[in-house]
């Protein structure tokens, strides 16, 4: 009962951070930019390292069972899937910064395109979808492993957040941080009614790790003007220990 709670509220929590991040400027205040920057980074690269690239050596035993005739004569399906993730928000990382130049070279506002927004919200709506399926299959991991997952995904997605605001500037406020929050949502909602093989899931899972390792190296490893290498280095350490220690 308690698993299925915590579960439950995740998803609630991370879809209301989606809407009010923006409204979140008194944080600078308490904590500067290029401190929880650099504290999100710090966390995400500890837990890529210690959970994301060993679950995608499960992940590779899990898909190796689903014996589909289609993916049966590929290797390491799980890495696969993972660079796939990764390629494709590189792509969409140069598509958005490609229009905003365009867009500024052209005497127009420093965002994107109509039509670049939607492509880079999509794809941004169906990577939380994913998130959000699997989550809803958090109850095997314990209530503290889920909490260090919580907090994992809320740094990133605080700072994902931030990326996407300012490659979209309004639009992105008046429509992008709602469809986020509601895919989500819609990816949770769909997890916890419909049961899904394991290796179904190791294949989701693989490609949103490949997103999310490109998502931490782009935006959560900054820019040395706006990185604190003590926070950086702490944070990855201390959440390393954690993660350490819950899986022993």
């Amino acid at each position: 009962m308690e698993n299925s709670l915590v579960s439950s509220l995740f998803p609630i929590g991370l879809a209301a951070l989606h809407v009010v991040v923006g409204k979140l400027h008194w944080l600078d205040r308490i904590l500067p930019k290029e401190r929880w920057i650099s504290l999100g980074a710090g966390v995400s690269i500890a837990y890529i390292f210690l959970d994301i690239l060993p679950e995608l050596g499960k992940a590779q035993v899990e898909i190796e069972h689903l014996k589909w005739s289609f993916i049966e004569f590929l290797e390491k399906h799980s890495y696969i899937l993972a660079l796939v993730g990764l390629v494709l928000f590189y792509g969409l990382e140069l598509l958005a910064a490609r229009s905003r130049e365009a867009n500024k070279s052209a005497g127009k506002s420093d965002s994107t395109s109509v039509g670049i927004f939607w492509v880079h919200i999509g794809a941004f709506a169906l990577y939380n979808a994913l998130i959000g399926e699997l989550l809803s299959h958090t109850e095997t991991r314990g209530s503290l492993p889920t909490l260090l997952l919580g907090i994992t995904l809320a740094l990133h997605f605080l700072i994902n957040d931030r990326s996407l605001r300012e490659h979209h500037k309004a639009p992105y406020d008046r429509i992008g941080r709602w469809v986020l929050a509601g895919a989500l949502i819609l990816g949770w909602v769909i997890g916890q009614s419909f049961q899904l093989l394991p290796g179904a899931i190791a294949l989701l899972w693989a490609l949103v790790a490949g997103g999310m390792i490109l998502n931490v190296l782009k935006e959560e490893l900054p820019d040395t003007q706006e990185s604190c290498f003590f926070t950086f280095s702490m944070s990855a350490g201390i959440y390393a220990v954690l993660l350490l220690a819950v899986s022993l």
